[in-house]
């Protein structure tokens, strides 16, 4: 765990920029993902979370939507191996935790099922595709 990086949570006002540029790159570009199914109306309503490193530059994102969903989870490819992913996903649990959520749910890629598992997430129901990438349901119930 890197101690160097910092995670800032915000409104859309205040995180798009980096937030954005972190998921054109991840999703758009890296993924395929076509923009216009990325970046959507949801994200003027949720809370999200930014990584920095000391530097300032932005390393990854994740955002919370009030029904207590966890989405568009992104770390850029050359900071994937500094736990900045797990610092986002914590930081996001914690926030539904203050907002007294019962639990959280995701749309987890097949590949990072692991990942959310390893954070207390249970898979749940079929295989789906979306955006053309196959995904898993995942939850979390929450506790104080």
């Amino acid at each position: 765990m890197n101690k160097n990086i910092n995670i800032v949570l915000g409104d859309w006002d205040t995180c798009k920029a980096d937030a954005a540029a972190i998921r054109y790159a991840v999703f758009v570009l890296e993924q395929q993902v076509p923009i216009e199914l990325e970046m959507d109306e949801h994200d003027v309503v949720c809370v999200h979370a930014v990584a920095y490193n000391e530097e300032g530059l932005p390393l990854g994102t994740g955002r919370l939507l009030p029904d207590g969903h966890i989405g568009r989870m992104a770390v850029g490819a050359e900071y994937r191996s500094l736990g900045v992913g797990s610092m986002l996903l914590r930081a996001l649990i914690d926030e539904a935790r203050v907002r007294q959520y019962l639990e959280v749910v995701l749309s987890a890629q097949l590949h990072a099922q692991d990942f959310y598992a390893r954070h207390g997430f249970v898979a749940e129901g079929p295989v789906y595709m979306d955006a053309g990438i196959e995904h898993v349901t995942m939850r979390h119930a929450l506790t104080a």
